[in-house]
């Protein structure tokens, strides 16, 4: 993907990586759907690098029944199981557990509120909250909104949401947009 275009400095490690930034990533997003998806894949990443469970992100999609929130709440212990011998997947059985809690309470939230995106977004008003970095080492791992976010989804029960957590999925979702100023994205 050689385009001259300019990015943020963390996804140029290959085109995998440049699509996702260039498609996804801090992108308001307002998909059911696509919000389970990212908060597994997130919850996934605690303690690891986001590229680690991008690339593996399809074998994720099957093995969590295409992110449906509804048929993962019904995973058992012989569910996870099987997940545990799946070697395209990071193998960690209270990850995959909190996958499962996770979907739970997911349903939870969207009986409760009519939607996961009613409530996620009700935290910043219905904004974006727009930062200017200039460079990457002025972006945060945490703030005071992810701290609040991640306090209240572990409340409700949610597993490894905490705040550098949740930080990266409140910019993957795109309320906290922290693409650097120069960035192409920023244009569109």
């Amino acid at each position: 993907m050689d385009d001259n275009k300019v990015r943020c400095g963390w996804c140029e490690k290959d085109d995998l990586y440049r699509r996702y930034h260039d498609e996804e990533w801090g992108r308001p997003l307002h998909d059911e759907a696509k919000h389970f998806e990212f908060l597994l894949l997130e919850t996934m990443q605690a303690g690891l690098s986001w590229y680690t469970i991008l690339v593996k992100r399809e074998n994720y999609r099957q093995a969590f029944a295409n992110f449906d929130p509804i048929k993962v709440a019904k995973y058992s212990e012989a569910d996870i199981d099987i997940l545990m011998q799946n070697a395209g997947i990071i193998r960690n059985r209270k990850k995959l557990e909190a996958a499962v809690t996770n979907a739970n309470k997911f349903l939870e939230v969207q009986k409760e509120f009519g939607s996961f995106d009613r409530y996620i977004w009700r935290f910043s008003n219905n904004q974006v909250i727009d930062n200017h970095n200039e460079s990457l080492s002025e972006v945060q791992a945490s703030s005071e909104l992810s701290g609040t976010v991640a306090k209240d989804l572990k409340n409700r029960g949610f597993k490894y949401v905490g705040s550098i957590t949740i930080y990266a999925h409140l910019q993957a979702i795109g309320i906290i947009n922290d693409h650097l100023i120069n960035c192409w994205t920023r244009k569109v």
